[in-house]
Protein backbone atom coordinates (compact mmCIF):
# COMPACT_ATOMS: atom_id res chain seq x y z
CA UNK A 1 0.00 0.00 0.00
CA UNK A 2 3.01 2.42 0.78
CA UNK A 3 4.80 1.47 -2.33
CA UNK A 4 1.75 2.40 -4.35
CA UNK A 5 1.14 6.21 -2.42
CA UNK A 6 4.54 6.86 -3.54
CA UNK A 7 4.27 5.62 -7.21
CA UNK A 8 0.60 7.84 -7.02
CA UNK A 9 2.82 10.92 -5.71
CA UNK A 10 5.13 10.79 -7.92
CA UNK A 11 3.00 10.49 -10.94
CA UNK A 12 1.34 13.76 -9.71
CA UNK A 13 4.39 15.10 -9.60
CA UNK A 14 5.88 14.54 -12.83
CA UNK A 15 2.37 15.54 -14.19
CA UNK A 16 2.51 18.73 -12.41
CA UNK A 17 6.32 19.40 -13.26
CA UNK A 18 6.87 19.42 -9.55
CA UNK A 19 10.62 18.86 -8.97
CA UNK A 20 12.09 17.14 -6.61
CA UNK A 21 10.06 14.51 -6.04
CA UNK A 22 10.43 10.70 -7.50
CA UNK A 23 9.56 10.79 -10.96
CA UNK A 24 9.85 14.72 -11.65
CA UNK A 25 11.49 16.09 -15.24
CA UNK A 26 14.74 17.29 -14.30
CA UNK A 27 14.84 21.15 -15.48
CA UNK A 28 17.84 22.49 -17.93
CA UNK A 29 21.30 22.58 -16.61
CA UNK A 30 22.09 25.82 -15.66
CA UNK A 31 17.91 26.76 -15.26
CA UNK A 32 16.40 26.73 -11.30
CA UNK A 33 13.47 24.43 -11.07
CA UNK A 34 11.08 26.79 -8.89
CA UNK A 35 9.00 28.98 -11.28
CA UNK A 36 10.84 32.46 -10.66
CA UNK A 37 11.25 34.28 -13.53
CA UNK A 38 14.83 35.38 -13.74
CA UNK A 39 15.14 37.54 -17.01
CA UNK A 40 15.85 40.93 -16.38
CA UNK A 41 16.59 43.38 -19.49
CA UNK A 42 19.42 45.37 -18.73
CA UNK A 43 19.53 49.14 -19.72
CA UNK A 44 22.90 50.78 -20.55
CA UNK A 45 22.37 54.14 -19.16
CA UNK A 46 26.53 54.47 -18.70
CA UNK A 47 27.12 56.58 -21.32
CA UNK A 48 29.77 54.45 -23.15
CA UNK A 49 29.72 50.82 -24.48
CA UNK A 50 29.09 47.73 -21.66
CA UNK A 51 31.71 45.53 -22.35
CA UNK A 52 31.21 42.58 -20.06
CA UNK A 53 28.27 41.64 -17.58
CA UNK A 54 28.71 39.09 -15.05
CA UNK A 55 26.55 37.59 -11.83
CA UNK A 56 27.11 35.98 -8.77
CA UNK A 57 24.84 34.61 -6.35
CA UNK A 58 25.05 36.27 -3.23
CA UNK A 59 25.52 33.23 -1.24
CA UNK A 60 28.22 31.99 -3.62
CA UNK A 61 30.34 35.41 -4.58
CA UNK A 62 31.30 33.47 -7.71
CA UNK A 63 30.99 35.61 -10.74
CA UNK A 64 29.96 33.27 -13.37
CA UNK A 65 30.41 33.37 -17.40
CA UNK A 66 29.81 36.42 -19.25
CA UNK A 67 26.11 37.52 -19.98
CA UNK A 68 26.25 39.57 -23.16
CA UNK A 69 28.78 36.58 -24.86
CA UNK A 70 30.64 38.75 -26.13
CA UNK A 71 28.45 41.32 -27.45
CA UNK A 72 29.10 44.60 -26.34
CA UNK A 73 26.06 47.07 -25.57
CA UNK A 74 25.89 49.96 -26.67
CA UNK A 75 24.80 53.24 -24.75
CA UNK A 76 21.75 53.82 -24.77
CA UNK A 77 20.72 50.07 -25.82
CA UNK A 78 19.26 47.32 -24.10
CA UNK A 79 19.53 43.67 -23.42
CA UNK A 80 17.49 40.96 -22.45
CA UNK A 81 19.73 38.75 -20.21
CA UNK A 82 18.74 35.18 -17.76
CA UNK A 83 20.48 35.95 -14.56
CA UNK A 84 20.20 31.67 -12.89
CA UNK A 85 23.01 29.67 -12.43
CA UNK A 86 20.55 26.68 -11.58
CA UNK A 87 21.14 27.44 -7.71
CA UNK A 88 17.61 28.64 -6.58
CA UNK A 89 18.73 31.88 -5.21
CA UNK A 90 17.24 35.54 -6.52
CA UNK A 91 19.84 38.25 -5.00
CA UNK A 92 22.66 38.25 -7.26
CA UNK A 93 25.76 40.98 -7.67
CA UNK A 94 26.00 42.14 -10.64
CA UNK A 95 29.83 43.53 -12.25
CA UNK A 96 29.90 45.74 -15.69
CA UNK A 97 32.89 46.30 -16.97
CA UNK A 98 32.87 49.37 -19.99
CA UNK A 99 34.30 50.50 -22.69
CA UNK A 100 37.30 52.29 -20.79
CA UNK A 101 37.97 49.93 -18.29
CA UNK A 102 35.98 51.17 -15.64
CA UNK A 103 33.99 48.77 -13.82
CA UNK A 104 30.98 48.82 -11.80
CA UNK A 105 29.47 46.36 -8.96
CA UNK A 106 26.09 46.47 -7.63
CA UNK A 107 24.62 44.35 -5.11
CA UNK A 108 22.22 42.77 -4.09
CA UNK A 109 20.21 42.72 -6.58
CA UNK A 110 16.56 40.48 -6.38
CA UNK A 111 16.41 39.17 -10.27
CA UNK A 112 13.14 37.29 -9.57
CA UNK A 113 11.43 40.77 -8.42
CA UNK A 114 12.55 43.08 -11.23
CA UNK A 115 11.78 43.23 -15.23
CA UNK A 116 14.42 46.09 -15.63
CA UNK A 117 17.70 47.16 -14.24
CA UNK A 118 19.24 50.90 -15.72
CA UNK A 119 22.66 50.37 -15.12
CA UNK A 120 24.02 54.30 -14.69
CA UNK A 121 27.73 55.22 -13.38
Amino acid sequence: MFARRLFTAAVIAASLGVAGLAGAAPTPEGQSGDGQNRRVRIHNQTGVALQKLQAADVRTGTFGPDLLGGTPVATGASVPVTIDDGAGGCLYDLRAELAGGQTLLRENINVCRIADYYLTR
